[in-house]
């Protein structure tokens, strides 16, 4: 009795018996994205104010050197969303945010607040998924 409650009977995860949808193909590839996005760009908190800052904010406070060490995982973000078939329009507006970031986030102070305010990698995400989520 015991061993067929483990396995199920087909219905978890469902309403009313029906059978569960599918996921969508691309879905664990996108989680992983999403992961590196979160690391870059929201992964801890400042807890008395609740700002959300990444990798990408602490690494703009190395003048140069810091702005391009992040510009790599941005970029491989826009090349994944390529090979997830993303249209040629939202590859074009990753790529904007990512420069954009890269360059104002080349600027030192205003760059680093930048940095930690505009957040491309999360947009980039969130562009990303409505792109997939339409085809």
């Amino acid at each position: 009795m015991a061993a067929s409650r483990r396995r199920g009977r087909g219905t978890r995860g469902t309403k009313a018996g029906r059978p569960a949808e599918a996921p969508h193909p691309k879905a664990a590839e996108l989680a992983r994205l999403d992961q590196l996005a979160d690391l870059l760009d929201t992964r801890y908190r400042i807890p008395i104010v609740g700002w959300r800052f990444g990798l990408d904010g602490i690494l703009s406070i190395i003048p140069g050197i810091g702005d391009a060490a992040a510009f790599g995982p941005a970029i491989y973000l826009i090349w994944q969303g390529r090979k997830l078939g993303a249209s040629n329009g939202t590859i074009g507006r990753m790529a904007a945010n990512a420069g954009l970031d890269f360059v104002v986030g080349s600027i030192p102070v205003l760059g680093t607040v930048f940095d930690v305010a505009f957040k491309a990698n999360r947009r980039n995400i969130a562009l990303l998924k409505a792109d997939i989520e339409r085809r």
